[in-house]
């Protein structure tokens, strides 16, 4: 009698850890939503032209490690609006790409809801020669507006996304460090205290990001910290994102293909 009913037991066991492993090693699907810094505009290989989305971006690199099948759809520019309306008149709404059965799905967006380029454009001071106003001065508290102003709206989104895909777990990534306090001007063209003045803006928005993503039943993927030994400044071939001037295919002020790569793995930590 004990000898059957260990047969049982053994039996149980074995096909219980067979369930286990088939269960972990089961591709998952992922799907990527989000803007340029998920895309990776410029980075090679480049397979789509208009959204300029890498296959080398974090999304694909995500997705090789965790054995999950890619439905990436990222695209350059994107804002919150273009998940459900057509991002140029011509880009299908990312939110499109969401299934029932989605089982993870990233969010990388908010950026361009700020308009926060718009700083990059008339805050650079190339000649040091050069005075004019500051960013702040330029800016004010305008983009401390634009984002709480962002905040209800990421928030319907991520409803948006549960309700679309109501088994996903969802993960809302964050933006990497674009300089250290007070930048590296001249070498990079915005003097210390227009560095300080965006990444400031940046670091405001992350928050936001993180608060609305813990209310709204989603995580949130910090990549900023990690990356702070790692901003624009850096030699090339420590820097996770490029400035002005790329040392390696990228677009200024995004992420070259090492950040995508270890954008990949911290975002890969969290989803398992």
């Amino acid at each position: 009698m004990l000898v059957r009913i260990m047969a049982v037991v053994l039996a149980l066991t074995t096909a219980g850890t067979s369930m286990s492993a088939t269960a972990a090693t089961r591709p998952r699907t992922l799907v990527a939503l989000g803007d340029s810094s998920a895309a990776g505009p410029l980075i090679p290989e480049q397979i789509d032209p208009v959204c300029l989305r890498s296959d080398h971006d974090w999304p694909h690199l995500l997705a090789d490690r965790l054995g999950a099948a890619l439905t990436d759809v990222t695209c350059s520019g994107a804002r919150i609006p273009d998940l459900t309306g057509r991002q140029l008149g011509t880009v299908p709404p990312q939110f499109d790409a969401l299934r029932r059965d989605t089982d993870l799905v990233t969010l990388a967006i908010s950026a361009n809801d700020i308009q926060l380029g718009a700083a990059f454009v008339t805050c650079a001071s190339p000649d040091p020669a050069t005075t004019g106003p500051t960013c702040r001065e330029q800016w004010g508290d305008t983009f401390a507006t634009r984002i709480r102003d962002t905040a209800p709206q990421l928030a319907a989104a991520l409803t948006e996304i549960h309700r679309r895909a109501p088994r996903a777990r969802v993960l809302v990534v964050g933006y990497l460090t674009y300089w250290r306090p007070g930048g590296c001007y001249p070498a990079d063209p915005f003097r210390p205290a227009d560095a300080d003045y965006i990444q400031t803006a940046f670091d405001q928005l992350m928050a936001m990001m993180a608060r609305v993503a813990r209310l709204n039943g989603a995580s949130y993927v910090d990549i900023r910290g990690p990356s702070a030994r790692h901003d624009l400044c850096e030699p090339p071939p420590r820097r996770w994102l490029e400035g002005a001037t790329p040392a390696s295919p990228a677009y200024p002020y995004h992420p070259n293909a090492t950040g995508m790569a270890e954008a990949a793995l911290i975002i890969a930590h969290h989803a398992r």
